[in-house]
């Protein structure tokens, strides 16, 4: 099966909906962490996603591909801090942090998979 675009990837699209659900919680997030915890994390999950877009269009060349597949595996890391400070902050509930903190463990397996067998993703 060809794949025309990285919003065919099944990565991409858990990282996707990761980021949109993030976003639908952290709106109850007080309005005193607007400009941080709120911010970074909405920030990082949807980077998650852009970067992966970035990889996508540079796959012609491996090194630039596993280099924004890095940045993508790095910013669902950061993702996965944060998730742990909204919880330890008492703004997530245990079992949302469980689930998303999962998520993330799914997204980062998907994203190392990738970077393990870069070469079955490039342009040929």
């Amino acid at each position: 099966m060809r794949i025309n675009s990285a919003k065919e990837l099944k990565v991409y699209q858990e990282a996707y909906s990761l980021a949109m659900e993030i976003f639908e919680l952290s709106k109850q997030w007080p309005p005193e962490e607007k400009y941080s915890l709120t911010d970074q994390v909405r920030r990082s999950s949807r980077s998650v996603c852009t970067n992966l877009r970035e990889a996508w269009s540079k796959r012609r060349y491996e090194a630039h591909f596993v280099n924004k597949l890095t940045d993508s595996d790095g910013e669902n890391s950061e993702t996965d801090s944060w998730l742990d400070f909204a919880k330890d902050c008492g703004y997530l509930k245990k079992n949302d942090h469980t689930l998303l903190t999962e998520r993330c463990t799914r997204v980062g397996k998907m994203l190392g998979s990738m970077l393990n067998n870069p070469t079955s993703f490039l342009r040929r």
